[in-house]
């Protein structure tokens, strides 16, 4: 099997992820197509990516991508720093003929996504955008029930994506709350998985109309971070400047409407990715808090029988399912990730179109930019 060597640029909560998915992904799919070795991690301070560099199971590390860029034995640049060094590393990458993949959102702005795609376009390298939900099996099961016309014409597209990590104001001012580096807050942290998953399974958004808040706009200022989400506060406060609130409306190409609400200060809520998708013939429903269920309505059933079941995508007929555990036995977060890898890498490999890639991230950037000017200009905005 020919080996591909992974420069992944970043080390922290989606380093460790996506580290994770190239040491798995080769263990569960027996049909990878190449083998990705984790060559070198790339981060600024030298003892920490060393550390992580160790831990994850690297060769080697780097502490200036440029070294990383200039490396031979590197195949492919795997982006998972925070959003405004996105353009800067992916378009290097892209110049320097190496493959890419970056996390999502693509970048900051629509301006930075377009110089991304551009890149990729003129050095003609493999890319994606890791929009890691889109191989859930019960989302991939969902996009191939649609496909399959079970649903009938789509009416509906309802979303939420409700977090509720930063509710303590003393919390600290960490990059993710910060717009010079995250560029936006829940809106393009978690709206922006909504919508990837709106234009995955429903196709292209063509108008919006939403607004974005902010409810705590001072924290303490960040004294220590660490590898998940949050860290240490200081006594110094700071300007929050990303959302803390973004809802918005929408209409799709195909007619279907949409609604959309991402929040990082909803109390109990964790990870509360749901949707709801009605159709002519029936509604599905999907919660990734309950990732390896798809709820399913049939209107065409007998009344006397009719009504929401609940379809365990654990079965081998079920996307992605074969290739792990027995019936019924779950998997989780971090497979969605291996999965993502399986797909991407394989048609890397095998010179296959891949999604989602640049383009797809750009269009995903757009909407994210028309909800923005929505918001400013409290009206509606074509994408």
């Amino acid at each position: 099997m020919k080996k591909l060597n992974i420069g992944l640029v970043g080390y922290q909560f989606m380093g460790k992820a996506h580290a994770n998915a190239y040491r798995q992904v080769s263990k569960f799919f027996a049909d990878m197509e190449v083998e990705p070795v984790l060559k070198a991690l790339c981060g600024r301070n030298e003892e920490r990516v060393a550390a992580a560099a160790h831990k994850f199971g690297f060769e080697s590390y780097e502490t200036d991508y440029h070294a990383l860029l200039a490396r031979k034995d590197i195949d492919l640049i795997d982006v998972v720093t925070p959003g405004n060094s996105h353009a800067e590393i992916a378009v290097a990458a892209a110049k320097a003929g190496k493959m890419v993949i970056c996390e999502k959102p693509l970048a900051n702005t629509v301006p930075e996504a377009e110089a991304m795609v551009q890149a990729v376009k003129e050095s003609g390298v493999p890319n994606a955008v890791c929009f890691n939900y889109r191989r859930v099996p019960a989302v991939a099961l969902a996009k191939r029930m649609i496909a399959e016309g079970r649903l009938g014409k789509i009416y509906h597209f309802r979303g939420t994506y409700l977090q509720d990590w930063i509710v303590d104001p003393k919390m600290p001012l960490v990059w993710r709350l910060q717009g010079d580096i995250a560029g936006s807050g829940s809106h393009g942290d978690l709206n922006a998985h909504l919508i990837d998953t709106a234009h995955y399974l429903l196709g292209g958004i063509t108008e919006v109309s939403g607004m974005l808040d902010t409810f705590i706009k001072q924290r303490p200022k960040l004294a220590a971070s660490d590898d998940r989400l949050g860290g240490t506060a200081s006594d110094e406060m700071g300007e929050v400047t990303v959302d803390d609130s973004s809802i918005f409306i929408a209409r799709f190409d195909s007619g279907a409407v949409g609604t959309f609400e991402a929040t990082r200060m909803a109390p109990g809520r964790k990870n509360y990715n749901r949707w709801e998708i009605n159709g002519e013939k029936g509604s599905i429903v999907f919660n990734m808090e309950r990732m390896n269920e798809l709820e399913y309505y049939n209107a065409g059933d007998p009344a006397d029988v009719r009504g929401f079941r609940v379809i365990q995508t654990t079965d081998n007929p079920h996307p992605y399912t074969a290739n792990y555990w027995p019936v019924g036995h779950i998997i989780g977060y971090e497979h969605t990730f291996i999965n993502f890898m399986h797909d991407v890498l394989g048609d890397f490999a095998a010179g296959r179109p891949t999604h989602p890639n640049f383009e797809d991230g750009l269009a995903c950037q757009k909407v994210l930019d028309a909800v923005d000017r929505s918001s400013r200009n409290r009206a509606w905005e074509t994408v």
